[in-house]
Parts: structure tokens; C-alpha cells; sequence
């Protein structure tokens, strides 16, 4: 078939492609199958970037299936999140969501015909009996005591452990398959698995529910998906997924194919992880902007197409390997380049008096909206006698190659004007509290004509129409490359890094800020790039730094 412009070439695609050119296929179906017991992470935009990407550029369909075979740990309100992310980064099932308790009664259904086809048991083992006469890679596993019972007897279990007349952990429905087979996932893995919990859609009408293994094979044949894509993890289980479909009359046979998923050094990805981290109070919910998950990213200021774009630059491949943060930093830096509206926003204010400024002028000056999009346009900016700068561009002594604020240094006010700092005024306790300064009246927009070379510029905020803001400053949530590297006795939790949040209450910000909505993204001149949180108001607007300006990453 014709590939589209934005088809990307990767091992699952040649897959494809001569799939579809064998006429094994005529056209593609794939899938994204989240489980709802807590909030996507970056990870998983990897998964739905491919499958969702295969479906668009093939002209297929991608169904968005919920895995919801767990209850005790599952929540619609998970379930609401993955579907606003997903459609954040720009997908859509259209028509085609679907549950895996859609097909309870068809699981149950082809449950008992194994059994009936001596190819499943009620087993008694506990839990921990069954680890125990596993076995090892070594060493084959032994037959379970009941393994051998008949089709009448497993049949009346079963269907016992149904009514809910069996206590949680009495029994399970076991395949029978080969306790001696080299693949540990192939002897007798169980089934079914008693349950007496609530659950979100079927509320009690099951006590017993049917594992994953069993579980997504099945979907995905009833479905008539063509490639299940999955992450690597799962590879050994792809025999169980065939044995699985090879023993009962489903409709189709789904191919799944494996991929590396994705990790990224300071990260953790495991939703298991990431909820230990929420349920302790280590972080502030699943959406705090320190967390990979898309929501806090999406908080964060984090835009899809800078994660889209990332997905890409990644590729698709088997080998395990470890990305790099700087690249998703250095995708979403580009893209805010294109998109953000510069403004001023000084931290931490120092004071500057212009002394030859008439006190109760304003002027309004022209500043550029976006130097990199011409549609931007421009803004008014006031400027007054008195302004504040950061604090940090004034030093008493100055070494070589400054080229900020010290008395009798001239410096650009970034949009205004030239000034010189002729003195710095001082506390009793020795700390600068503002500086003098005198203007040339001819360096109006920052620039002369007399050949004058200033190389310090520095941005500043019109003391009379500043708005107080505060700005949350970010760093990685764990403060070694690899968080689950910890000493004895230690877990991931040791690596979190005690300040990944910095709160500034007192910044100055030009007037134009006050008409930002939660979500919009601006880069502060010299600061980064800065959203809006969901905490802000018109009285105290709440700024998150997303990323800084400058990365040493190189493509």
C-alpha cells in the first residue's frame, strides 16, 4: 500500500506492510488496552502512540479496550482520565471502546469448554502452594493433587466458585497444559480466580473474574484485531496467548507483537510505583507536575506534540534501552519555542529608581509577542521611573565579562532603554535594597545610533503595574538517574530528590499576565518557559516553570 507522509518505518510496520501485501490481511485493526487502576504515564503514550499511529496511517481502526478484570483496584474515574489523555495527544477510538467485561459472559462460556475439553481443572492449591510446586527454570514443576479430576466433577466447581459458594482463595480454575515446559507462564497457569468484590460496571453479579492471559487474547479475537502491540514484557507470554486462541472457536487469531517499552533516567514507570507514591503523600495526587503521568505533564505544561514528537525521535525497536530526559525536555523546548508569548517575570525583585525619569510619566512600549511566529504580533508594555529587575543581574564587584547592573555599568532594559546604575542603596545590614540609575532619553526600543555597544541586557517588569505571581520551580522528582538503584534495605523512595519543588511567592510580572488562562504557556525572557496551573486565580496567578531555555542534549 501507499505509505502516508507521516508513516514512520519500524519493525511492527514492515510487519504490516507484508501482511497486507500477502493478503493476509486487507485491512488493520489494532488496539490500546489500559487497565483502569490509576492514571497513564509517559510509558504508556509509547503504546498508544504506536497503535493509534498504525491505525491513522493505515487507514485502519484502533480500539480503545479497558481491561478491567481487577476490581478492587479499578475506577471509573481512571478510566475517565486515560480518555481525556489520549484525545490530548490527538487520538480517537471513535466508536470503537470497549470493556473486557463486555465479554464476561463469552469468557465464562469458552471457560467451561476447556473444561469440557479436558483443558482446565478447579484447583485447590493456595497461592502460595502453586509458587511452591511451580518449580524453576531448572526444574519442571509438579502436578497439582487435582489435576486429574473429571470433566463432571470440575464442571460442578466451577460453576460452584460462579454462585459464590467458595471462599476468596478456596480454588481457581487452572489450564492444564505442561507443568515441565520450559516457559514457567505455560504450567497451568490459572484462569479464573475468585473475587468477591463490587465491580464499576457489572456490580455483583460476578464473584469470580478471569485473568489477563486469558482475558486480552480472547478480546483482542473477538474484536478481529489483526496486531496486538504490546510492550516487551509480555513476550514470554505470547505462547500462552496462541495456546489460548489455538483451543477455542474464536473467530480470528491475532498476532502479538512485542516492542521495548519505554524508560527514562529520573523516572519511575510503573503505575504500582507511581500509586505508592500518591497513596503516601510523597507527591500531590496523580496530576501533581512533578509525576510522568500525562496529567501532570499536560499540568505541567507539557504540550502532546512535543510528547508525540519525542515518541518519534525514539522510534520502535526490541532492544531494551534507557532514553534520556533531555530528549523529551529538548522536543518540548523546541515546540514551546514556536508557540509560547514572551513576557517579563522577575523572581526575585530588586528595586531600580531612573532619577532623571519624570516621576509621573508612562509610557507604553512596543514589545514583540513571538520572535519566531510573525502572526504573534505585539503587546504594550508600560515603563516607569521605577522598576524592578532580578536580583541577580546587580553584583557589587564585578569580574570579568559582566555585563549586567554594577555602579557605572550601562545596561539595555530589554524593549526600553539604556541605563547606567550610579549607586546601590543598602539596609543596615549590608543588603542591597534598590539601585540608582539614570536613562538616555535616545536609546528609545533599546538601540542607538551613535555606535554605542551595549552587551548586558536585562528584562525588568514597570514597578507601578507589576502583578504579584507565584512560580513553582521544578526539578526531577528523584535525584538519581536510575531511582530504583537503592542500597540495602532501601527502596525507590530514598532516591526522591527533597527539592524537585521550589515555591516563589513574591515575583513580578508584567500587566499582560492577567489576562492568561490555566494552561496557556509563555516563556519568560532569560527564565524558561513557564503554564499556568490549576491552582491560579485572577488574584494569585500560579505559574510552573515546564523547562528551562537552554539543553545540552545534541540530536
Amino acid at each position: 500500500m501507499e505509505k502516508t507522509e507521516t508513516e514512520i518505518t519500524n519493525f511492527i510496520r514492515d510487519i504490516i506492510n507484508n501482511d497486507l501485501a500477502s493478503g493476509k490481511h486487507k485491512s488493520v485493526v489494532t488496539r490500546f488496552p489500559p487497565e483502569p487502576n490509576g492514571y497513564l504515564h509517559i510509558g504508556h503514550a509509547k503504546a498508544i502512540c504506536i497503535n493509534f499511529g498504525i491505525g491513522r496511517d493505515y487507514r485502519g481502526v484502533t480500539h480503545l479496550r479497558f481491561d478491567d478484570t481487577n476490581p478492587e483496584k479499578e475506577d471509573i474515574e481512571f478510566a475517565e482520565a486515560i480518555k481525556e489523555d489520549i484525545k490530548w495527544l490527538g487520538f480517537d477510538w471513535q466508536e470503537k471502546l470497549f470493556w473486557a467485561s463486555d465479554y464476561y459472559d463469552k469468557l465464562y462460556e469458552f471457560a467451561e469448554l476447556l473444561i469440557k475439553d479436558g483443558k482446565a481443572f478447579v484447583c485447590d492449591l493456595s497461592q502460595e502452594q502453586m509458587r511452591q510446586t511451580r518449580g524453576t527454570l531448572t526444574e519442571p514443576g509438579e502436578n497439582s493433587p487435582y489435576r486429574d479430576r473429571s470433566i463432571d466433577e470440575n464442571l460442578d466447581l466451577f460453576r460452584r466458585m460462579k454462585t459464590g459458594e467458595f471462599d476468596e482463595g478456596a480454588k481457581s480454575l487452572r489450564a492444564k497444559i505442561d507443568m515441565a515446559s520450559p516457559n514457567m507462564n505455560l504450567r497451568d497457569p490459572v484462569i479464573y480466580r475468585i473475587k468477591k468484590e463490587h465491580h464499576h460496571r457489572t456490580g455483583d453479579k460476578w464473584c469470580i473474574y478471569p485473568m489477563y492471559d486469558y482475558t486480552h487474547c480472547i478480546s483482542d479475537a473477538l474484536e478481529g484485531i489483526t496486531h496486538s502491540c504490546c510492550s516487551l514484557e509480555f513476550e514470554d507470554h505470547r505462547c500462552l496467548y496462541d495456546w489460548f486462541l489455538d483451543q477455542l472457536p474464536v473467530p480470528c487469531h491475532p498476532q502479538q507483537i512485542e516492542f521495548a517499552r519505554l524508560n527514562l533516567t529520573y523516572t519511575v514507570m510503573s503505575k504500582r510505583w507511581l500509586r505508592n507514591l500518591v497513596e503516601n503523600h510523597h507527591v500531590n495526587g496523580w496530576d501533581d507536575p512533578r509525576m510522568p503521568t500525562l496529567s501532570g505533564m499536560r499540568r505541567r505544561g507539557f504540550t502532546p506534540e512535543s510528547i508525540v514528537r519525542f515518541i518519534e525521535k525514539i522510534g520502535v525497536a526490541k532492544a531494551i534501552s534507557v532514553v534520556d530526559f533531555e530528549l523529551l525536555q529538548f522536543c518540548l523546548r523546541e515546540d514551546l519555542n514556536q508557540k509560547a508569548q514572551r513576557v517579563m517575570v522577575v523572581l526575585d525583585p530588586l528595586e531600580v529608581v531612573i532619577e532623571n525619569y519624570p516621576a509621573d510619566t508612562v509610557e507604553y512600549l512596543d514589545a514583540e509577542n513571538n520572535p519566531e511566529d510573525e502572526a504573534a504580533g505585539t503587546r504594550q508594555i508600560p515603563f516607569s521611573q521605577r522598576i524592578y529587575i532580578e536580583r541577580d543581574d546587580y553584583v557589587e564587584t564585578a569580574p570579568k565579562g559582566w555585563f549586567r547592573f554594577t555602579v557605572g555599568a550601562e545596561v539595555r532594559l530589554k524593549h526600553a532603554y539604556y541605563v547606567t546604575c550610579v549607586d546601590a542603596v543598602k539596609d543596615p545590614q549590608g543588603k542591597v535594597t534598590q539601585l540608582i540609575c539614570t536613562y538616555d532619553p535616545q536609546s528609545k526600543g533599546g538601540w542607538t545610533n551613535d555606535g554605542r555597544k551595549v552587551k548586558g541586557t536585562s528584562h525588568w517588569v514597570s514597578a507601578d503595574h507589576a502583578v504579584n505571581v507565584e512560580v513553582r520551580l521544578y526539578e526531577h522528582l528523584f535525584d538519581k538517574i536510575d531511582p530504583m538503584a537503592v542500597e540495602e534495605g532501601q527502596d525507590y523512595t530514598a532516591n526522591l530528590n527533597p527539592n524537585s519543588l521550589t515555591v516563589l511567592q513574591d515575583c513580578i510580572a508584567e500587566p499582560s499576565v492577567v489576562s492568561a488562562k490555566k494552561g496557556d504557556k509563555f516563556q519568560f525572557l532569560r527564565q524558561g518557559y513557564f503554564c499556568v496551573d490549576y491552582d491560579s486565580t485572577n488574584e494569585k496567578p500560579v505559574y510552573n516553570k515546564v523547562v528551562g531555555l537552554k539543553s545540552n542534549y545534541k540530536l
